[in-house]
C-alpha cells in the first residue's frame, strides 16, 4: 500500500474511533461528571421519601415534613421544599401559559441563587395572606419585558391575580433541569398543615461533616414525631401513615438530576470503546503488512548498528503520529457531533447545555490517542523487530513470508474484529427488538398523529363557580368540534402517556377497621367522550355522560388491569362501589377501561381510577371541578398552523383570556416517551454499523494479502490442474474459519456482557436466541461476502507469469 493511501487509510479509522468516544465522553463529563452550578453542589440533597407498605418507591416531599425537617434537624443545615406548576399571564398582548417554581422562602438561598435587580423573597413575602409577589427569570424578563430595568415594581396578572414584580433572577441561574419562567412564593401555613399531601419535591444542604446516612437516620426519628404533631386528613390517622413505612429516601441533588441515564450512557460509552478496539486491530493490521515490506530496511538499519530499541521507539513514534493525527481529526468529528446533539436536545439527557469540548475533552482525546498509538503500535514491534531481522536480509524475506507464524498475527487480530464486531451487533440487535417490542404496545389509544393535544387552565379568580368552569370547559370542546376536518373532542386531567395524580383508593367490600392504606393508584378526571377521542375502549359498562356530569352523580370508571386485580373479571367490577379517602361518599363503579401506559411504554400500565371533572365532594373539596384540563382533539389536519391558529380562534370566542399551552400533538408526545429507547438503540446502531464494517475491512484485508503473498503458490496449484473453483474455495474457506472462530469468541463475551443491557430492554431477553443467532450468520455472511472478491481474484493469476516472477 503506497504511505499516502496507508496514512489516509489508517488516519480515517482512528478518527472514526477516537472521534465517537470523545463526544460520548464529552456528554458523559457534561451531565454526570460536571459538577451542578452551585455553591459547594456535594452538600446538597434531594429530600425524597419512601413508603413501600403501599408500594411507592418516590413519594416525595410533604410541607409536615418541610416545617419539622427545617426546625429540628440535626444534620441540615436548612431545608426547601418547591413544586412546579403552571400559571396564566393575561394582560399582556395575547395571553400565554408559563412554568412557574412554586417555593419556600429559604429555597433561593440555598441554591445560591441571586438576584441581578431588585430583591429577593423574605419570610414576609412566604407568609399567608400577605400580598401576592412574584421574580422574573432572566430569559422571561428578556423576551417579555425587553430587559427593561422598570420592571421591578411593575404588576403582573397570573390566574387572573396581580402580583408585584420584586426582582429578576440572574442569568447564570439553573434550577436542576427546569426552565421555569416565574417564581412564586409558596405562602404555606402551618395550622392549616395536615399529614400527606406529598406533592412537593425538597432540596437540602448537609451540615459540614453530616453524612447521608446520618441525615437519613436523623430524618427518620423526625418522621416519628411528625406523626404525632400534625394532625391527619379527615379518615385518617397517624397510624396509617406508620402502616405505610413513610422513610426517608435522599440521594445526591445530582442523582436526582440525572436520574437513569448514567446507566445509558456508559453502556453506550462501553460500546464506542470497543468501536476503538476494533479500529485500532484494523490499523494494527495494516502497520503488520507495512512493516513486512519494510523487513529489508529495519534489517538493514539494525546491521548498520541500529540498537532494537532504537528501531522500536522510532515505530513507536510513527503509531502515536498517526494516533494523534486521528485524534485531531477524531476531535473535529466530535465538535459537529456533540454540536448536532445540543440542537436536537433528546427529551431523556439531562444537563445539555453543559455539554461541550472544552479541557477535559481534550485531555481525554489526546490520552486515547497515545494509549491508541502505542496499543495497535505494539505488535508490529513484537513481530518485526530483534535479532530475527537478520534472517530476513540473508532469506531476502522469502522463508519468513511464507511462514505460518507470520500470518498468524494477522489472524487473531482479524479475529479479535469479527468478536468484537459480534458483541456490538447483538446489542444493536436487543436494542431493535426492544424497539419492535415497545412499539408493539397498544397504549390507551390509536392513531396518535390524527390527536391534537392542548392544555387549558381556568383560575378560579377568572371564572368561580364550579358548574362555570366545567360548561366553559364542554362549550370550547364543542366550538372545536364544529371546526372542519375535526372529528370528536374530550378532555381529561391529563392526557396519554403523562402521569399525574396518585392517591389509595378504598373499596367497599375491602374495608378493614381501623382502615389500612392501601397501594396507591393513578387519578385521572375525564370527559364524556375523551375514551372515544382518545380511540381507547370500554372492557365492560359505560362511559360517563354530561349527566354524569352536572348532577354530580357518584360514579367511577377503572382501568381493566385493576378490576382484574381486585376483582378478577371486568364484568365483576361494575356495581362495586369505590372511594377516595375514609369518609367520602361511596361511587359506584360503570365502567372499565382498557389499560392506558401513562407511565411510559417500558413501564407496567398502571392501575387507573377514573373520576368526573366535577363532583359534590372530593378529597375534601366541596364543590370539586376539575379546572385545568388538556384537550385531546382528533382530526386530519392535525399539526398544521392553521389549524393551531382556527383552536385559538374557537378557545378566544369563549374566554380571551385563557391562554393555550403544551400545544402539539399526541404523536410527539409518543415519540418522546421512546426517546430514551430511540436514543441508545441509534448510537448502538451506528457502534454496530462502524464495528460491523471496520470487521468486514479487517477481513477483506487479510484475504486480499494473503491472495498477493501467495500468488506463487496459487500459480503451481493451476499449473498442476487445480480447478478455479477449488482455488476460490481455499481462500473463502480460509475466511470462514477466521469468521466461525471470531463470532465463537463473541458469543462468549456476548453472553458475559449482555447483562448490562437488562436495564435498557423491554419484553426481550439479554440472551435473545433469535438476536444471537441472527447477527451470528449474518456476521459470518458478511465476511464470506467480503472476502469472495479477493478469493476470486486468485483464479485470475497467470501460473506462467507467477513463476516466471519467482
Amino acid at each position: 500500500m503506497h504511505v499516502p493511501m496507508f496514512t489516509t487509510v489508517a488516519v480515517m479509522t482512528l478518527a472514526v474511533g477516537i472521534g465517537a468516544n470523545a463526544a460520548v465522553f464529552s456528554v458523559i463529563e457534561g451531565v454526570l461528571l460536571k459538577p451542578l452550578v452551585y455553591p459547594r453542589p456535594d452538600e446538597l440533597v434531594s429530600v425524597d421519601h419512601t413508603a413501600p407498605g403501599v408500594n411507592i418507591k418516590r413519594a416525595g416531599f410533604a410541607p409536615f415534613l418541610y416545617f419539622t425537617y427545617r426546625g429540628e434537624s440535626r444534620t441540615l443545615q436548612d431545608v426547601g421544599i418547591w413544586r412546579t406548576n403552571t400559571v396564566s399571564v393575561t394582560g399582556r398582548a395575547e395571553p400565554e401559559q408559563v412554568d412557574s417554581l412554586d417555593v419556600s422562602v429559604s429555597l433561593l438561598p440555598l441554591l445560591g441563587a441571586q438576584p441581578a435587580l431588585g430583591r429577593g423573597f423574605t419570610q414576609q413575602d412566604d407568609s399567608p395572606g400577605s400580598p401576592e409577589t412574584v421574580i422574573l427569570t432572566s430569559g422571561y424578563w428578556r423576551s417579555r419585558f425587553g430587559a427593561d430595568p422598570s420592571a421591578v415594581g411593575q404588576r403582573l396578572l397570573l390566574d387572573g391575580r396581580a402580583r408585584e414584580i420584586i426582582g429578576v433572577l440572574r442569568d447564570d441561574f439553573r434550577f436542576l433541569d427546569r426552565k421555569p419562567a416565574l417564581v412564586r412564593p409558596l405562602q404555606l401555613d402551618r395550622d392549616k398543615t395536615f399529614l400527606g399531601n406529598f406533592s412537593y419535591a425538597g432540596i437540602a444542604r448537609l451540615k459540614p461533616g453530616a453524612t447521608m446516612a446520618l441525615a437519613e437516620a436523623d430524618a427518620t426519628r423526625m418522621i416519628s414525631t411528625a406523626l404525632d404533631r400534625f394532625p391527619a386528613f379527615p379518615g385518617f390517622t397517624a397510624q396509617t401513615f406508620r402502616e405505610a413505612g413513610l422513610a426517608p429516601s435522599f440521594r445526591t441533588l445530582k442523582e436526582s438530576v440525572t436520574g437513569d441515564v448514567a446507566t445509558v450512557l456508559w453502556v453506550i460509552m462501553g460500546t464506542i470503546g470497543i468501536v476503538l478496539l476494533i479500529a485500532c486491530a484494523n490499523v494494527a493490521n495494516l502497520l503488520l503488512v507495512r512493516a513486512e515490506v519494510r523487513q529489508q530496511e529495519l534489517a538493514i538499519r539494525a546491521a548498520l548498528g541500529a540498537s532494537w530499541d532504537q528501531i522500536a521507539r522510532e515505530l513507536f513514534a510513527e503509531s502515536v503520529t498517526l494516533g494523534l493525527v486521528g485524534g485531531i481529526v477524531g476531535l473535529a468529528m466530535a465538535a459537529g457531533a456533540v454540536k448536532f446533539l445540543k440542537a436536537v436536545a433528546p427529551a431523556n439527557l439531562p444537563r445539555v447545555d453543559q455539554i461541550s469540548i472544552d479541557g477535559s475533552v481534550l485531555l481525554f482525546s489526546l490520552g486515547i490517542s497515545i494509549a491508541a498509538g502505542l496499543l495497535f503500535g505494539v505488535i508490529p514491534v513484537i513481530k518485526y523487530v530483534g535479532p530475527h531481522l537478520v534472517g530476513s536480509l540473508r532469506s531476502g524475506g522469502r522463508s519468513m513470508s511464507d511462514s505460518k507464524e507470520r500470518h498468524r498475527a494477522r489472524n487473531t487480530l482479524v479475529v479479535v474484529q469479527v468478536a468484537l464486531a459480534l458483541v456490538l451487533l447483538v446489542g444493536s440487535g436487543l436494542m431493535i427488538r426492544t424497539f419492535q417490542r415497545l412499539k408493539q404496545v397498544q397504549p390507551g389509544f390509536t392513531r396518535p398523529a390524527e390527536l391534537q393535544t392542548l392544555r387549558i387552565s381556568i383560575p378560579r379568580s377568572l371564572v368561580s363557580d364550579a358548574v362555570q368552569v366545567v360548561r366553559t370547559e364542554q362549550a370550547i370542546a364543542d366550538r372545536i368540534a364544529a371546526l372542519p376536518g375535526v372529528t370528536s373532542v374530550g378532555f381529561a386531567s391529563t392526557i396519554p402517556l403523562t402521569s399525574g395524580w396518585q392517591d389509595p383508593i378504598f373499596t367497599e367490600d375491602r374495608i378493614s377497621s381501623p382502615p389500612q392504606i392501601p397501594p396507591v393508584r393513578h387519578f385521572k378526571f375525564v370527559s364524556p367522550g375523551v375514551l372515544q377521542t382518545a380511540g381507547n375502549s370500554l372492557v365492560a359498562g359505560r362511559d360517563f355522560t354530561w349527566t354524569d356530569v352536572y348532577d354530580k352523580r357518584n360514579v367511577a370508571m377503572i382501568s381493566d388491569n385493576l378490576a382484574r386485580e381486585l376483582w378478577h373479571e371486568p364484568a365483576a367490577a361494575l356495581g362495586k362501589r369505590v372511594q377516595e379517602r375514609p369518609g367520602a361518599p361511596w361511587r359506584e363503579i360503570v365502567g372499565v377501561v382498557s389499560d392506558e401506559y401513562d407511565d411510559g411504554l417500558n413501564q407496567p400500565a398502571p392501575a387507573i381510577v377514573f373520576w368526573p371533572v366535577m363532583m359534590s365532594n372530593f378529597n375534601d373539596e366541596t364543590p370539586f371541578v376539575q379546572s385545568s384540563v388538556g384537550y385531546l382533539i382528533r382530526s386530519s389536519r392535525t399539526g398544521s398552523s392553521g389549524f393551531i391558529t382556527e383552536v385559538g380562534q374557537a378557545v378566544w370566542s369563549i374566554n380571551p383570556n385563557l391562554p393555550l399551552a403544551n400545544v402539539r400533538s399526541l404523536q410527539e408526545v409518543y415519540d418522546r416517551s421512546l426517546e430514551r429507547t430511540s436514543f441508545a438503540l441509534v448510537l448502538l446502531a451506528i457502534a454496530g454499523a462502524m464495528a460491523l464494517l471496520l470487521g468486514v475491512a479487517g477481513v477483506y484485508g487479510v484475504i486480499s494479502y494473503s491472495v498477493s503473498r501467495r500468488t506463487r503458490e496459487i500459480g503451481i496449484r493451476i499449473a498442476l490442474g487445480a480447478r478455479h473453483a477449488e482455488v476460490t474455495r481455499m481462500f473463502l474457506g480460509h475466511a470462514l474459519r477466521l469468521a466461525v472462530i471470531g463470532v465463537a469468541s463473541g458469543l462468549v463475551a456476548a453472553v458475559a456482557l449482555m447483562q448490562m443491557l437488562s436495564s435498557l430492554l423491554f419484553k426481550v431477553r439479554p440472551f435473545d436466541p433469535f438476536t444471537y443467532a441472527a447477527v451470528s450468520l449474518g456476521l459470518a455472511a458478511a465476511a464470506l461476502l467480503a472476502s469472495y472478491v479477493p478469493a476470486l481474484r486468485a483464479t485470475s493469476v497467470d501460473p506462467v507469469e507467477a513463476l516466471r516472477a519467482e
